[in-house]
């Protein structure tokens, strides 16, 4: 059976979610930052008149931190109907991955990417790693 993901990198990692839990992909929006916020938690964003959490993946997987001359791009997730933007580095594209391509994260995985990984695709030319957004947007 295929499954449709959407792809987006974060420190040249390929990540993909679901196309069904994705609303839309964009370019970086101002954020407002929440004063005590976990570091998790980029701040707030108005998309067109509805304010969004946005929450930094870089921080949930905690990967380095992006280079400041790089502005993210968001993409905008419905968990339980709401909105939520993630950061990432880059969109990529829309890919069909086959169940016998799928193969569960490997024990020796430990962190947060442990949690947040439900598993890697095989493609031909590199590992597309299945986000967990419930847990990502929980965590």
């Amino acid at each position: 059976m295929s499954t449709r993901l959407v792809t987006f990198t974060l420190d040249d990692r390929m990540y993909g979610v679901g196309v069904g839990a994705v609303q839309e992909v964009l370019r970086g929006l101002p954020r407002t930052r929440i004063p005590l916020a976990p570091q998790t938690l980029a701040g707030l964003i108005n998309l067109r008149g509805q304010v969004l959490s946005a929450v930094d993946l870089r921080e949930q997987l905690q990967l380095p931190p992006r280079s400041t001359e790089h502005e993210p791009m968001l993409v905008v997730i419905r968990v339980a109907g709401e909105p939520v933007a993630f950061l990432v580095d880059t969109i990529g594209s829309v890919v069909d991955v086959e169940d016998d391509q799928f193969e569960s994260p490997p024990d020796t995985l430990s962190g947060p990417s442990r949690e947040l990984i439900l598993g890697a695709y095989k493609l031909d030319d590199q590992l597309l790693l299945a986000l967990d957004v419930d847990r990502a947007v929980a965590a």
